[in-house]
């Protein structure tokens, strides 16, 4: 199953208590096929402004998609190095609540027009 549509994203410093690593909290709102809030915390290393840098992030998601509602979380891993740039996200296993309760899947990532669009490929074993 899919679950389409986009996201707006802000991103908070806080302090890692290292000084090579950065440590933002997230926060987003999805919109579309799946719609509500997200919540969670990116650390990163590296340079961004020279394009050779990584970031993981662990987010919990709190969606209504169709006529379920609940919560799941997100491990994202993010690389940029020589020009290019890898994403994944992943649906983290027994993460599920509510009528969300034993999703499993990935999101895929796409920018357009500097908005984020999301596809979420998902199973529900009861659906």
């Amino acid at each position: 199953m899919h679950a389409r549509g986009t996201f707006a994203v802000t991103l908070a410093p806080t302090d890692s208590g290292i000084a090579t690593v950065g440590r933002f909290a997230l926060e987003k709102t999805y919109a579309g096929d799946a719609v509500g809030t997200g919540v969670g915390i990116m650390l990163s290393a590296g340079d961004p402004t020279t394009g050779e840098a990584g970031y993981v992030v662990l987010e919990v998601a709190e969606v209504t998609i169709g006529d379920r509602s609940g919560a799941f979380a997100l491990q994202q891993l993010g690389t940029m190095s020589g020009g290019d740039q890898h994403i994944t996200y992943v649906v983290t296993p027994g993460s599920g609540t509510g009528d969300l309760a034993r999703i499993s899947g990935h999101l895929e990532l796409e920018m357009r027009d500097g908005q984020h669009h999301y596809d979420l490929v998902y199973e529900l074993p009861d659906a």
